[in-house]
C-alpha cells in the first residue's frame, strides 16, 4: 500500500515537499519512505527492529506505537495539526537527510521517530511514481465521486417520487377520513333517532303501567271500602230478617191458640214495617223466594196437624 501527502518542514517552513509511504500488509513489519521536493529525491527505509526499538525507548507499547506511525504517516493531511516533520543533515555539504516525525501536544512535543535517507541519483523515476500514483488516486476518486453523484441523482429521484405519493395518500388520507366522518354522522343521527323514537316509546309503556297501577290501586280501595248504597244495602236487609222472623213467630203463636183457624196463621201482621227495597233485584228475589218457601212449610203443618187430632 502507498500514501503520498504533501508536507512542510519546520527548519524550512517555505519549501514544500512530498512524502510517499508504502508497506507491505501492515505499517508494522515495516515501511519505506520517499521524499522529494520536485528536484531532487531522497529514499529510506525503516524495518521492524528499528519500530521495535523506538517504541522501547519511548516506553510506550508497540502496538500503540504502531497506531501512532500509522496516524503521523498513513493518514496524509487528516492529522496535519497533530504531527510535524524536519529534516536535518549531518553535514552541510551531505546529500543524506534524516526525516524526523514528532507528535505535537498543546505547547510542546516529542519525538515518535526518525529514519535515514539518501539522495536517489534519479529523481525522475521517484517523481514519476508519485504522480502515477497521484493519478491513480485521482481516477479512483473521480469514479467514486461518479457513482456518489449517480447514487445522489437516484436517491433525488426516490425522494421526489416518495414525497409525491406522500402527498397522494395524504390527499387520499383526507378524502377518506371526511367519507368516514360523513358516514359516521348520518350513522350517529340514525342512532339518534332510534335513541329517541325508543325513549318516547318506554315513556308511553310507563305511563300505561302507572295508568294500570293507578286503576288496581282505586278498584282495590273501592273493594275493601263499602259504598253508601251497600252499607243502606246491608241495613235494610237485616230489618227484612228481623221483619222475617218476626211474621213467622207471629205465624207459629196463631196456630197454636187457635187450631180451628188454620187460615188465620197464614195472615201476616199487616203492622210490620214496609221494606224498602234498594238492593238489586236479583238479591231481592232470592230473600222474597225464601220467604213464600218458609210461608208454604209453615201453611202445610198447620194444616196436617188438626187432621191428626
Amino acid at each position: 500500500m502507498k500514501q503520498v501527502q504533501k508536507i512542510s518542514v519546520a527548519s524550512e517552513p517555505a519549501a514544500v515537499y512530498y512524502l510517499q509511504v508504502s508497506w507491505e500488509d501492515d505499517i508494522g513489519t515495516g515501511f519505506s519512505l520517499s521524499l522529494s521536493d520536485g528536484q531532487s529525491a531522497w529514499h529510506g527505509r525503516v524495518s521492524e527492529e528499528d519500530i521495535s526499538k523506538e517504541a522501547g525507548e519511548m516506553e510506550m507499547k508497540r502496538e500503540k506505537y504502531v497506531e501512532e506511525l500509522k496516524r503521523a504517516l498513513a493518514l496524509g493531511t487528516k492529522q496535519a495539526d497533530a504531527y510535524s516533520f524536519d529534516l536535518t543533515k549531518d553535514d552541510i555539504e551531505a546529500e543524506d537527510l534524516s526525516f524526523i516525525y514528532e507528535k505535537v501536544l498543546k505547547d510542546v512535543s516529542f519525538r515518535l521517530g526518525s529514519a535515514r535517507l539518501c539522495k536517489v541519483q534519479s529523481p525522475a523515476e521517484v517523481i514519476k511514481e508519485m504522480i502515477d500514483f497521484g493519478l491513480v488516486c485521482t481516477a479512483e476518486l473521480h469514479v467514486k465521486s461518479e457513482l456518489l453523484a449517480n447514487e445522489n441523482e437516484r436517491l433525488l429521484s426516490d425522494q421526489n417520487y416518495i414525497l409525491q405519493e406522500l402527498e397522494k395518500c395524504v390527499a387520499e388520507k383526507e378524502q377518506l377520513e371526511q367519507e368516514l366522518f360523513t358516514r359516521f354522522v348520518l350513522v350517529l343521527n340514525e342512532k339518534k333517532a332510534k335513541i329517541r323514537s325508543l325513549q318516547e316509546k318506554l315513556k308511553e309503556v310507563e305511563a300505561t303501567a302507572e295508568s294500570a297501577k293507578h286503576h288496581r290501586d282505586k278498584l282495590s280501595t273501592v273493594r275493601s271500602s263499602p259504598t253508601a248504597e251497600e252499607a243502606d244495602y246491608d241495613a235494610s236487609t237485616d230489618d227484612e230478617n228481623s221483619n222475617v222472623q218476626s211474621s213467622i213467630s207471629q205465624v207459629s203463636v196463631s196456630y197454636r191458640g187457635n187450631s180451628k183457624a188454620p187460615t188465620a196463621s197464614l195472615a201476616i201482621d199487616n203492622t210490620s214495617p214496609d221494606i224498602m227495597d234498594i238492593a238489586p233485584s236479583r238479591k231481592r228475589r232470592q230473600r222474597l223466594q225464601k220467604a213464600e218457601e218458609i210461608e208454604s212449610k209453615s201453611s202445610k203443618q198447620s194444616a196436617q196437624q188438626p187432621k191428626s187430632r
